[in-house]
């Protein structure tokens, strides 16, 4: 599953001018490698949240998919969005390779996540099982609206 959103504690202590080049490059050549640098370090943050609405969707699917039993992996999906993201990815100049590694890595994660909703889902089914299962053998059966209440009331 997806972590909370937790401030790392040294999120503060970032330095985005950090470098082992510092005082070894020319400072106009510094000042605009820094300046890059900053777009970049925009653009993961924005890759994680990204990201991280991503995982939160694809848990939505996975808890559907373990309500109805169907199969934590959609293999026909999967290929589908490999074509369609190495297309993207071709189209934008960035090598499809490339996008279909970073695809394969979060489909395998989904696919973890969505075997562990599962796992969870049907623990919670057997729990309630045994707990009805229990209740009616000491005689009693769930009442409409909470506690059991005596077969014999």
């Amino acid at each position: 599953m997806t972590e909370q959103n937790h401030t790392h504690p040294d999120a503060d202590s970032f330095d985005p001018g950090a470098s082992s080049l510092a005082g070894q490059v020319d400072p106009a050549v510094m000042a605009e490698l820094l300046s890059i640098r900053s777009s970049i370090d925009n653009i993961d943050a924005t890759l994680v949240y990204l990201l991280a609405e991503r995982f939160k969707a694809t848990q939505k699917v996975g808890f559907l998919k373990a309500t109805h039993k169907l199969p934590a992996g959609d293999p026909g999906r999967e290929t589908a969005q490999i074509a369609r993201l190495r297309r993207l990815a071709a189209e934008a100049h960035l090598d499809p390779a490339f996008a279909e590694k970073f695809l394969n890595f979060i489909i395998g994660e989904v696919i973890r996540h969505h075997e562990a909703i599962a796992e969870d889902h049907e623990a919670a089914l057997a729990a309630d099982t045994q707990a009805a299962d229990s209740a009616r053998t000491a005689g009693r059966v769930p009442g409409p609206a909470g506690p059991a209440v005596s077969a014999t009331a």
